[in-house]
């Protein structure tokens, strides 16, 4: 069965946006880059809120931009295809190859997991994230976590008042200082 990961950039403090709504902060050098765009190659469909897929829209013609070099291009060559699934209640059209789902997250992620297919479920977004959470859906959680406080905005981890025991799969320490976690769900 197909695995549901949520993996994201995240503040030691805890958040994937600041309370400015700024996240530049996250800005991934060359290393993380990679390894980024290594993880993205094992998914065979991503989960979007409307905010992340609004904020990944630039990766659908980046392939056009003389400025990008050869990694971001990789990036862009490899998101552009991925299947893309988008919960929103405002938007009536998406672009590129994403389908606004048609069901709720917990009917979309067992219709995806009884599909055959390829590479995980990947969920983005931490309101996406939080749902899927509360619902027992994750069933692995990977933290890139930058050296940095920002004091408050949207957090990585969902709030609510439900314990989950996780297991360490991998960890990594990047040049940067950035760390990496990998923990799977204790079922």
């Amino acid at each position: 069965m197909r695995s549901v990961t949520y993996s994201m950039g995240v503040s030691l403090d805890g958040y994937i946006v600041g309370p400015d709504g700024d996240f530049d902060w996250t800005g991934p050098d060359e290393e993380v880059f990679r390894f980024v765009t290594d993880e993205i190659r094992g998914v065979g469909v991503h989960l979007l809120g409307r905010r992340l897929y609004e904020t990944m829209l630039y990766w659908e013609t980046a392939d056009q931009d003389p400025s990008l070099d050869d990694s971001m291009l990789e990036w862009a060559a490899i998101w552009k295809p991925l299947p893309k699934v988008v919960f929103s209640t405002t938007l009536s059209t998406v672009q590129g190859n994403a389908r606004l789902a048609s069901g709720g997250l917990a009917e979309e992620i067992e219709r995806l997991r009884a599909e055959p297919g390829e590479g995980d479920i990947a969920i983005g977004g931490a309101t996406l994230a939080a749902e899927a959470a509360a619902l027992g859906l994750i069933d692995e959680y990977r933290a890139r976590v930058y050296p940095v406080l920002v004091g408050g905005g949207i957090p990585f981890f969902p709030q609510h008042e439900r314990r989950v025991d996780l297991e360490l799969v991998e960890t990594r320490t990047f040049s940067s200082r950035v760390v990496y976690l990998r923990y799977r769900v204790a079922r």
